[in-house]
């Protein structure tokens, strides 16, 4: 079981970007998300305020993607492509954390993960986030 420890490095599958994150609410906010994008992607998320990520290296190898509205911007290492975060659409004061990038951190170490009900986001329905399923991982025997 993963702890809720709330400060925690990174980085992208080629090293060339390193961050901190404190997550705002340790481990209680993971979640997947079915919008289109995220679907796509297949990445667990996990929180971090505005501010709440510092890049000790090579945030000059981010890009970003913006779809739709505009309004989340998700950020990638421009040489690996890997997905490091975005910031949230929904609240943009939050960033969303790329668990699989965070050290010593699978998105595997989760029995169950929420999926988020993005298809249906709630900017665009105007009512609460609904949640859409579970994830669960099975280890094998």
């Amino acid at each position: 079981m993963v702890d809720d420890t709330t400060n925690l490095t990174g980085q992208c599958h080629c090293g060339a970007v390193h961050f901190e994150v404190t997550l705002s609410d340790g481990f209680k906010s993971i979640r997947r998300c079915t919008c289109s994008y995220c679907r796509m992607r297949g990445a667990v998320m996990v929180m971090a305020k505005m501010g709440g990520i510092r890049f000790l290296q090579g945030e000059d190898a981010l890009t970003s993607y913006r779809f739709h509205t505009g309004t989340a911007q998700h950020f990638f290492c421009s040489r690996c492509g890997i997905y490091t975060h975005h910031q949230r659409r929904s609240d943009t004061t939050l960033y969303a954390v790329n668990v699989a990038c965070l050290d010593g951190m699978s998105p595997f170490d989760f029995a169950e993960v929420p999926v988020m009900d993005g298809v249906n986001h709630t900017n665009d329905t105007g009512q609460p986030t609904r949640q859409a399923g579970t994830l669960r991982f099975i280890p094998a025997k």
